[in-house]
């Protein structure tokens, strides 16, 4: 990062060029989590999407952090599919009300902006804790940013951190019987698979932990 407490566009930047990496890296992994408890194409839509943020990027502003993900929302929403599409692409938009109009945030800003791009995520999806969602990365991953910034960890530290908790909330997926979408129609055979939509979340914060872990 160009600072040790700040987070600028070009942060920003890095971390969705990095996402967009991972995704395609991930994309047949992904679409074989989905394949036994989904519709096999997590992987599929989750790259299709980043690989338009990819090519979007040139357009989005590079002075303004919320504008920045405003463009990265915008085009999630449009490009990619199923449910992953208005729950990745609102979580960007949320994540754009609190930055918007800044050209850099320190990462209580960012952590304040990650619970708008939580709570729209659980409001849309209308799940809780248990149900075997993305929200079993995403919770505790927020907990444990909220902790490393009262800690006074930098932005790279503190989404480590994040990232971790989200790792292993992912792995506690496996047990669970989901109760919600596509995968809750298996009800007991959904037990055993890891969910994919909290691969996915997992595998963002760490794309934002290893970006912003660069010197």
């Amino acid at each position: 990062m160009g600072s040790t407490d700040r987070i600028t566009s070009d942060d920003v930047l890095a971390w969705i060029q990095l996402a967009a990496q991972v995704f395609r890296e991930n994309r047949e992994y992904l679409t074989k989590l989905d394949s036994a408890i989904g519709d096999a194409d997590h992987g599929i839509n989750m790259d299709r999407g980043f690989q338009a943020v990819l090519a979007k990027l040139p357009t989005l502003p590079t002075d303004d952090v919320g504008a920045f993900l405003k463009g990265v929302g915008m085009t999630l929403i449009s490009t990619v599919g199923g449910a992953s599409g208005p729950l990745y692409g609102s979580f960007f938009l949320q994540l754009a009300g609190p930055t918007t109009g800044k050209a850099e945030v320190d990462v209580a800003e960012f952590a304040t902006a990650l619970d708008a791009g939580i709570a729209r995520v659980q409001g849309l999806g209308k799940a809780e804790p248990g149900d075997k969602t993305m929200l079993e990365a995403l919770l505790p991953a927020q907990a444990a940013l909220h902790a490393a910034v009262d800690e006074g960890a930098s932005p790279g530290d503190a989404l480590r951190a994040a990232a971790d908790a989200a790792e292993e909330g992912m792995r506690g997926t496996i047990p669970l019987v989901a109760r919600k979408g596509r995968a809750s129609y298996l009800g007991d055979r959904s037990a055993g698979h890891q969910d994919p939509g909290a691969t996915s979340s997992h595998l963002l914060l760490k794309a934002a932990a290893d970006a912003w872990s660069r010197a």
